[in-house]
């Protein structure tokens, strides 16, 4: 009988997805689910690592707080458009290459992220430890806007949207909860 898998040389490069299974422990149950989420899209989109835009598309997939964030934009199905169409067209660019601006320190790799990505894990997690309370969506949300060369940022600006607004928003209402 033959093994259903072929089998790989020691010399040829693994093609499997580097995105790791879900392992944090320090998420919360809902983050943890926004993590699946990405996982399962950057998986399905090819890409080896979850980026900001796939931390985008799951948060306001599943996250009914930070979709709130968003009532009012008239572009907000533009924006989930651009996010849906990533795997059959836009966004095929980035297969293949690490979301990473430069603005991070070097030091932050957290396993299965782009470098912005594992960043804006641990801004999330920063902002929630100062507030006192557990991460949130809101939180993650916050610290993908806070790059401006993060890919969430380029595909809210391509949907006219502005980012910076979102973040003033976001900021305003986690400073009043808290």
């Amino acid at each position: 009988m033959q093994p259903r898998t072929p089998r790989r040389s020691a010399h040829e490069p693994d093609s499997r997805p580097l995105v790791r299974p879900d392992d944090d422990v320090r998420l919360s149950a809902e983050l943890s689910a926004v993590v699946s989420g990405a996982r399962r899209r950057a998986v399905r989109d090819g890409d080896r690592q979850i980026d900001t835009a796939h931390l985008l598309h799951s948060l306001l997939e599943s996250d009914p707080e930070v979709r709130s964030v968003f009532d009012g934009e008239p572009q907000l199905a533009r924006l989930m458009g651009y996010l849906v169409q990533r795997s059959i067209g836009y966004g095929l660019r980035w297969q293949g290459s690490v979301e990473d601006s430069g603005a991070l320190p070097v030091v932050i790799r957290a396993e299965g992220y782009s470098p912005l990505a594992g960043g804006a894990m641990e801004y999330a997690r920063a902002r929630a430890g100062r507030r006192g309370g557990p991460t949130l969506g809101i939180d993650l949300l916050a610290a993908i806007l806070v790059d401006p060369e993060a890919r969430a940022v380029e595909v809210l600006e391509r949907a006219g949207i502005d980012a910076h607004v979102v973040f003033v928003r976001v900021d305003s209402r986690l400073r009043r909860t808290g």
